[in-house]
C-alpha cells in the first residue's frame, strides 16, 4: 500500500532527513587513513542521540549497528569493526534516523585517498545516476521510469553492473514503506507516482558485474568479483513538475572538500573516455 503524506508531514520528514544530512557531514570531517569504521559508528551513534533522535538501524530486523558502513568491495549493510580505513578505500555510509516518529534515511560515498581513475568515475557516474532517477520522480510518472533512468546512465551508458538484489523504497513512519523502487527496469512500468509519496531512492552499481553475495553474518553485502562498489541515496517527495528533495548532500559536499584526506571530483583532470 503506497502511504501519501502531507505538507506538514514532509516537512516533519525534511527535518528527519536533514538530520541524517548533518550526521554524514559531521562525519566526513573524521574520515582519515587509521581510522576504524567502528569509530565512526560510535560517533554517528552519538551525535543522533545528541540531537533527540533514534538510529533507524540500531536492532532493525537484529542488525546490530547505528549504521551501515561499506567499505571497497562491499555493496551494502556493511558491519562497522576494527577495519581501519586505507589510502585508497572507498567508503560508504548509510545512515537512518528517527525524529518525532518520521525516518531519514540517505547514503554518501567517499573516497579515501586517491583510489585511481576508474574508481572515481564510478563515484562520479552513480551519483550523477541518482539525480537522473529523482528527475523522473514526478506525479504522472511509474516508479519503472526512474528504474529506467538509473539503469541507462550506469549499465547502458557505461557498462557497470546495476545491482538487482537490492532496491530502493518509500519511507515515511516506516523504514521500508511501499513501493520498491528498483535500479533497473521499463519506462512505463511499476507504480503510478502521485504528490505526496516519499522515496528513498538510492542506486548500488558496481564496478565490475553485478552479481553479490551475502555473507555468513546475514548482512554485509559483496561483489561476487570483488570490485568495488558505490552507493548513494537520497530522501525525495513527489511533487508535480519537479521532485522535492528532503536531504542535503551540500553541507557533505562542502565537508568533503574541506578534508585533505578525502579525493573529491574536482581533483581528476579529465573524466574516463
Amino acid at each position: 500500500m503506497l502511504i501519501y503524506k502531507t505538507d506538514e508531514q514532509v516537512e516533519m520528514m525534511r527535518q528527519s532527513a536533514m538530520l541524517v544530512s548533518k550526521t554524514l557531514a559531521e562525519m566526513t570531517a573524521m574520515l582519515k587513513p587509521g581510522i576504524t569504521t567502528l569509530s565512526i559508528d560510535k560517533a554517528i551513534g552519538e551525535f543522533i542521540r545528541d540531537h533527540q533522535s533514534i538510529p533507524s538501524f540500531l536492532n532493525y530486523n537484529g542488525y546490530p549497528f547505528n549504521s551501515c558502513i561499506s567499505v571497497n568491495d562491499v555493496v551494502v549493510h556493511g558491519f562497522p569493526g576494527k577495519y581501519e580505513l586505507r589510502e585508497g578505500d572507498i567508503i560508504s555510509i548509510d545512515i537512518g534516523v528517527i525524529l518525532n516518529g518520521w525516518h531519514g534515511d540517505h547514503a554518501y560515498t567517499f573516497a579515501i585517498g586517491d583510489p585511481g581513475e576508474a574508481v572515481m568515475q564510478l563515484i562520479r557516474v552513480t551519483k550523477e545516476s541518482l539525480y537522473k532517477g529523482i528527475e523522473k520522480a514526478v506525479a504522472g510518472n511509474r516508479v519503472g521510469d526512474i528504474a529506467f533512468a538509473i539503469q541507462e546512465h550506469t549499465e547502458k551508458k557505461y557498462g557497470y553492473g546495476v545491482v538487482r538484489e537490492l532496491v530502493g523504497h518509500g519511507l515515511g513512519k516506516d523504514l521500508h514503506e511501499d513501493p520498491q523502487v528498483p535500479n533497473y527496469g521499463r519506462r512505463g512500468s511499476g507504480a503510478k507516482l502521485k504528490e505526496g509519496l516519499v522515496l528513498a531512492i538510492e542506486p548500488m552499481i558496481n564496478l565490475g558485474r553485478r552479481d553479490i553475495y551475502t555473507e555468513d553474518d546475514g548482512w554485509t553485502v559483496r561483489t561476487k568479483d570483488g570490485k568495488p562498489s558505490v552507493h548513494f541515496e537520497h530522501d525525495v517527495c513527489v511533487r508535480k513538475n519537479k521532485a522535492e528533495i528532503l536531504s542535503d548532500y551540500s553541507i557533505i559536499e562542502k565537508a568533503e572538500r574541506a578534508n585533505t584526506n578525502l579525493f573529491t571530483q574536482n581533483q581528476i583532470a579529465e573524466p574516463l573516455a
